[in-house]
């Protein structure tokens, strides 16, 4: 019989993370863990309100699988079929099958990514990415937080101050930049004008400026854009890639959005298949959520897992940096 419990865990940030839509201090997180008399495994929780996931909400729904009974579910796909009919939040859906997964590997001895038929992970560069900030403030974080070492910046922009944002960065760095709007721009033109003020910058592409919702302008905004599209929030738990590829160059896959392991190999599976770019990404999470995303990095185009990186005392340790290299220390 197996036994299925979750845990919140309070994350200080080291500085205020702000982005277009909002900012925070901390975050609550969930850890994850099943067990039976002889194997543990854990997965993580890291809820995003943009997609309506707050803790209480974790709280209720992590309820809700507790009371269907799932002690008895002792193969991946009773385990998958049964979460899958839940329907549950993405990123409670991703810390249990995070743990359930890393208990059957546990279990039969094998590493994960012969369980998920995946090449295993060499260390990579990850991006690192600025928050919003005052212009003014940019090149004193650059400089505190030693960003030379990093190969690619990110930094989030809003409509009303990025061209100045952008601007100032690229003047401290020949490194390619990366810019994500995180949904930032309601009007395809004024997207458009703000992609072609920045064109003539190292510019390494350009994330989610408009939301989710805007399909059509979304189309309009890929055939006359100079620079190459990111989708992030546009990618959830099964993106529509017929209607995706007309209208990005590339996908941000996010384990907390796809909801497991399985489905994060398939996106980024049919992501290819399509010749579109692919990154994984991240939310603020312990290296106990990142060094799962890591361990499906062979392959992948960017990476973009500095989410540990801004908590004050991240628990775990799984994940090394240097020189903006990121390698698995050990796996959970």
């Amino acid at each position: 019989m197996l036994n299925f419990s979750i845990e919140p865990v309070k994350l200080e940030l080291k500085y205020t993370w702000k982005i277009s839509r909002n900012s925070s201090d901390y975050k609550i997180n969930f850890i994850v863990t099943v067990k039976d008399n002889d194997v543990v495994g854990r997965g993580e929780v890291a809820p995003n309100i943009r997609y309506n996931e707050t803790p209480e909400i974790i709280q209720n729904e992590f309820e809700r699988f507790q009371n269907s009974n799932p002690g008895n579910l002792i193969s991946i796909q009773l385990f998958t079929d049964y979460l899958n009919n839940l329907h549950l939040p993405n990123a409670l859906r991703f810390g249990l099958e995070q743990a359930y997964v890393h208990y059957h590997c546990k279990k039969n001895k094998i590493s994960l990514c012969d369980f998920l038929n995946i090449n295993a992970p060499t260390p990579i560069a990850t991006c690192y990415t600025l928050p919003i900030m005052d212009a003014g403030l940019i090149k004193k974080f650059y400089n505190e937080n030693n960003l030379q070492r990093f190969s690619f910046l990110k930094i989030k922009v809003n409509a009303e101050t990025g061209f100045e944002d952008v601007k100032t960065l690229c003047a401290l760095t020949d490194k390619p930049i990366m810019i994500d709007g995180n949904e930032a721009w309601k009007d395809a033109d004024e997207a458009l004008r703000f992609v072609n003020e920045i064109k003539k910058l190292n510019i390494e592409f350009v994330e989610q400026p408009m939301p989710s919702s805007m399909n059509d302008e979304y189309i309009y905004l890929k055939n006359h854009s100079p620079l190459p599209l990111m989708a992030d929030e546009s990618v959830l738990a099964n993106p529509d890639f017929d209607l995706l590829e007309k209208q990005f160059h590339a996908v941000n896959m996010k384990l907390m959005k796809a909801g497991g392991y399985l489905n994060g190999v398939r996106i980024l599976n049919e992501a290819r298949k399509r010749n579109m770019k692919t990154m994984i990404g991240c939310m603020v999470e312990t290296t106990l959520g990142i060094s799962g995303a890591m361990q499906l990095s062979a392959g992948i185009n960017y990476l973009d897992v500095d989410g540990y990186m801004i908590i004050k005392d991240e628990p775990f340790e799984f994940v090394k940096e240097s020189n903006g290299i990121v390698q698995l220390r050990i796996a959970e």
